[in-house]
């Protein structure tokens, strides 16, 4: 898969760097693979959920943070949307 906004990553690094390891692995992982379907993504990470709109979100770090990303399965690209602790992501989405 291609990773597309790494950039996102790289500065939560900078801010957690306890995930960052995880991170790393998570990236080294997803570029070297081919999801063609959702359960691909179940298949080698139970825990993610499958939101609509091909939005898949991963718990880093067992439960300490989360990943939001968009799934082009097509296309093999993976869109970092949001990445961060998960009260961040509650307050996130709370006003959506």
């Amino acid at each position: 898969m291609k990773v597309v906004g790494r950039n996102l990553l790289d500065a939560f690094c900078r801010r957690h760097t306890d995930a960052k390891s995880w991170i790393e692995a998570w990236l080294a992982e997803v570029e070297g693979v081919v999801w063609l379907k959702p359960q691909a993504i179940k298949d080698r990470y139970a825990s993610a959920s499958f939101l609509s709109g091909n939005t898949v979100l991963f718990n880093v770090k067992g439960n300490e943070y989360r990943l939001e990303t968009t799934v082009a399965y097509k296309t093999s690209v993976v869109v970092i949307c949001w990445v961060g602790t998960h009260r961040e992501y509650d307050e996130r989405n709370r006003h959506r």
